[in-house]
């Protein structure tokens, strides 16, 4: 059977001339952590990418339908993004908050407009992890409270604080965490008691929190932090009406609302600007990292005035947060979003995407569910559907045969089960249909 083959490109890549793949792998296991995983058994070196593709050292091309985790938004090295990181480079590459700078300033103003409600006050950080820590933070010192509540299944950073509100045992170390932190009930409506054919289910998964609010805390609480879809569990989709009775929970005992909007935001879900305008709430806060800066190291919390003026009591202060070359590059994700109108083709090429994989799913007895919204899909894998048994390494398998057929994705939920879909916007429908076939193909070989 002849392999599936990759769209034309008219990109040509540049000739790699540094040190060999066993090189960089010898020095990478002598000389960097040994915490640091690939997906692989035989890994892939990548040297160069161009919008929806990526290139390893002899010049072989991948499609990315995982955008560096979900990192990459408009398309790598995007030209417009490029220049504009640096035209800023070469006339000033850093310089802290503690000067005013017009590309800071104006970034803030260009993000906040985006933005619904009163949330118009920018805190520029680094990275999602910080901007969970930084948000947790403020809720408590605005509200007096100490108690967070986060969902079971969650995943919001890796630090010391943010591994409280993570709820994974994978991601969790054998250190003390979690005070203050409580974890409310995961609405999955695939492996939950109340499934998508339940009407209500969001509003009985909801109820939980409430629940976990009267027996598990004092009654009053700073805040509730959750994903509107979540992306390292495996790409759970909050069911309609669940945030709106959440929030509604929370702040009846005093606490502020946070949506981490790390991997849903800037139009990803095709719908909406960010992933809680799908359920018709507005948070009191909102965290964002990832595709904002399309891979350019910044992230941001967003808020009102009133809650943010909670730091200036003391001083907070961020060395890189708000550089300049970084604020460049995130202003110029914003206008690239807009020109192109990546919420309309994410929403078109999404839903052809998901009915493509729902497609697969008619064909395939190992997939045991599909979902997602706009280009952030999830396919579940399961021994049998009726046990909903992880398939844990037919998974492994199957994203190790996409990758040499050219497909690079990623994988998640706590047993590393569900195959997470999320390419860079500029993906194509010739795209989808090379992904779909090279799907296709791997699961047939299982």
């Amino acid at each position: 059977m002849k392999p599936p083959e990759l769209p034309p490109f008219d990109h040509v890549p540049k000739k790699y001339t540094g040190p060999g793949f066993e090189e960089v792998m010898e020095n990478r296991r002598r000389y960097l952590s040994p915490a640091l995983i690939t997906y692989y058994r035989n890994a892939v070196m990548l040297v160069e990418g161009r919008m929806q593709y990526l290139y390893d050292e002899t010049g072989r091309r991948y499609l990315d339908g995982f955008g560096g985790i979900v990192t990459v938004s408009v398309g790598h090295c995007h030209p417009k993004v490029i220049r504009a990181g640096h035209d800023q480079m070469d006339r000033l590459q850093h310089v802290t908050t503690i000067y005013p700078h017009p590309v800071i300033s104006e970034f803030g103003r260009s993000l906040a407009e985006r933005l619904p409600g009163d949330l118009s006050v920018c805190y520029f950080v680094n990275s999602g992890s910080e901007a969970n820590d930084l948000a947790a933070m403020m809720a408590r010192l605005y509200t007096g409270n100490y108690d967070v509540i986060a969902l079971r299944n969650a995943y919001h950073g890796g630090s010391a604080a943010t591994m409280a509100l993570t709820s994974h045992s994978t991601w969790k170390f054998n250190i003390p965490h979690n005070f203050g932190v409580q974890h409310a009930m995961m609405p999955d409506r695939y492996r939950g008691p109340w499934g998508y054919d339940d009407d209500e289910a969001g509003i009985k998964y909801a109820s939980d929190v409430e629940n976990l609010i009267q027996f598990g805390t004092s009654g009053r609480v700073a805040a509730f932090i959750s994903e509107p879809i979540q992306g390292m569990g495996g790409t759970v989709v909050l069911p309609p009406d669940y945030l709106k009775h959440a929030y509604a929970c929370v702040r009846d005992a005093g606490g502020l609302c946070i949506s981490d909007e790390v991997q849903t935001g800037f139009t990803r879900t095709g719908s909406h600007y960010w992933g809680f305008e799908s359920h018709g709430v507005v948070p009191d806060i909102v965290t964002m990292a990832k595709g904002i800066g399309n891979g350019a190291p910044l992230a941001a919390v967003v808020t009102t005035q009133k809650i943010a003026q909670t730091l200036a009591s003391r001083i907070h202060f961020n060395t890189f947060g708000g550089n300049p070359v970084s604020c460049a590059m995130g202003r110029a994700v914003l206008d690239v979003i807009d020109e192109e109108n990546r919420m309309e083709t994410n929403h078109e090429t999404g839903e052809y995407f998901l009915k493509g994989l729902k497609n697969l799913a008619g064909r395939h007895d190992i997939i045991g569910d599909v979902r997602g919204q706009g280009l952030m899909l999830g396919v579940e894998l399961v021994k049998d559907r009726e046990s909903k048994q992880p398939a844990s390494d037919e998974c492994s398998q199957v994203l190790e045969r996409a990758k040499d057929m050219g497909l690079l994705i990623g994988k998640g939920g706590l047993h590393g089960n569900v195959l997470r879909i999320k390419p860079p916007m500029c993906i194509s429908g010739e795209d989808v249909n090379f992904a779909l076939e090279v799907l296709d193909a791997a699961f047939a070989e299982l």
